[in-house]
């Protein structure tokens, strides 16, 4: 006798790439799905539309019926788990799931897995040179943002790979029950998301879930919260920029010289890398890391870790106007990040930095970033909806500058500058008050450069 639950659905929260990946994951599944989203026009709803006109699509306000009467929620990042219609699910018995959790029972190669708060996606685009270099198949997914963009579960319907390399977030892990990777790693821990989280207690519990029933960790030793917090039974490989010691990677001195270097075998000199500062010496040495966990041969690390340049929006170098270097780095969207950017070319230039910064701050605290604008800062040029609580952060003798826009923020900083210094946007923020994304607000950037010259 059919019974209430037969016309239970699948309910996919949020639309967008991921969304979208959860529909077409399903539909070759054969199963039944209903789209939600809070939104009257979503990214991706005429691409589901004409491609899946089956699948019924509920817009606007959630409706807690369809919360608490689906099969399943699988939940987009985008969303908090904790919010109320979610937690009535959970309270009336529905699973609460994800599109990584899904993707990591239905794979059957093993995973590398990279979190943290910086330099994910160096990481991985590093450890994905790394394996061409090796000539392995494998997928790359994930948190990933540009050219790069793949959903996980878009992965399980081409073929096979050796292995599959996942840059993952902490809201992707919070619906992630068990990834089981072959190696993981937290890369590094700053506030981040305090808009969303408790605290930072509350955000790193949420990272360590990472670490899962995996067989390998890699851990920074420079940084006490890549650590896991439970006991670990498998292999452990650190990274950090002292001496390597046992199963370690790290730095050492000679000639006047530094290398990277995996116990006492020297890899690569730190001077015949293309990408500058030490966040990323620190990137390096956990790719190589990664690499060698899964039984990557070191030629092949180290060709690729010499020839790679870096990524788009990261400290990437745009123009030279007037003596002034213009630099993007508007995938600098926390505090930490912004830090390690401003050390990174404060170190690489003679000159003093003018910052372009602001956005929506994410309930971050500015605090840390006082220090390194004091050492290497000459001004400061703020944008977005939450300048003026930045600017409260800083020493009143900084010159302090508001701008309207990407172009008034750029014209402002060339008139701050001499030649020699350099101009950085590394925002600390998000974008979404006055860009679509960090790409588009690092391609305002670019453009507004090339009208000063």
């Amino acid at each position: 006798m059919a019974t209430e639950q037969d016309d239970r659905l699948t309910v996919i929260v949020g639309l967008g790439g991921t969304g979208l990946s959860c529909v077409r994951y399903f539909a070759a599944q054969g199963e039944l799905v209903k789209v939600v989203d809070s939104r009257e026009n979503p990214p991706g709803l005429g691409t589901l539309q004409e491609l899946y006109p089956e699948v019924e699509c509920e817009l606007g306000a959630f409706k807690l019926e369809t919360f608490r009467r689906a099969k399943q929620l699988v939940v987009s990042p985008g969303l908090s788990i904790r919010s109320d219609v979610i937690n009535a699910a959970r309270e009336a018995g529905v699973p609460i799931t994800g599109d990584i959790d899904i993707f990591s029972k239905a794979v059957t190669a093993p995973i590398v897995a990279v979190t943290g708060s910086n330099g994910k996606s160096t990481v991985v685009a590093m450890l994905a040179l790394i394996l061409r270099k090796a000539a392995k198949s494998f997928g790359l997914g994930g948190n990933l943002d540009g050219e790069n963009f793949k959903p996980a579960l878009d992965m399980l319907s081409e073929e096979t790979k050796e292995l599959y390399v996942l840059e993952l977030s902490s809201f992707q892990l919070e619906t992630t029950e068990r990834l089981g990777a072959q190696v993981a790693t937290i890369l590094n821990l700053s506030a981040d998301h305090m808009d969303r989280y408790e605290d930072i207690e509350d955000y790193h519990r949420a990272k360590q879930r990472i670490f899962i029933d995996c067989a390998q960790v890699v851990v920074n030793r420079d940084d006490g919260q890549s650590y896991p917090l439970n006991e670990h039974n498998g292999a452990v490989w650190e990274f950090g920029f002292g001496r390597p010691g046992v199963n370690g990677l790290g730095l050492l001195e000679e000639g006047g010289d530094k290398y990277l270097a995996y116990q006492f075998e020297k890899i690569a000199s730190v001077s015949e890398l293309k990408v500058f500062g030490q966040h990323n010496v620190s990137n390096v040495l956990a790719a190589i890391a990664l690499a060698m966990a899964v039984d990557i041969d070191m030629k092949a690390i180290r060709a690729a870790v010499t020839e790679f340049a870096g990524l788009p929006h990261r400290c990437q170098w745009v123009a030279n106007v007037a003596g002034v270097d213009f630099y993007n780095d508007s995938k600098g969207t926390n505090v930490g990040a912004t830090v390690a950017a401003i050390e990174g070319l404060g170190e690489h230039i003679e000159g003093h930095i003018v910052l372009i910064a602001g956005g929506i701050s994410k309930g971050a605290d500015f605090s840390s970033l006082v220090p390194a604008i004091n050492k290497w800062g000459k001004a400061l040029v703020l944008i977005g909806q939450d300048a003026a609580e930045i600017a409260g952060y800083f020493d009143a003798d900084l010159q302090t500058h508001f701008a309207s826009d990407m172009l008034d923020a750029t014209k402002k900083a060339l008139q701050l500058a001499s030649a020699g210094d350099a101009v950085l946007l590394s925002p600390a923020c998000a974008s979404f008050d006055m860009f679509e994304n960090f790409q588009h607000r690092g391609f305002s950037f670019i453009e507004s450069v090339e009208t000063l010259q």
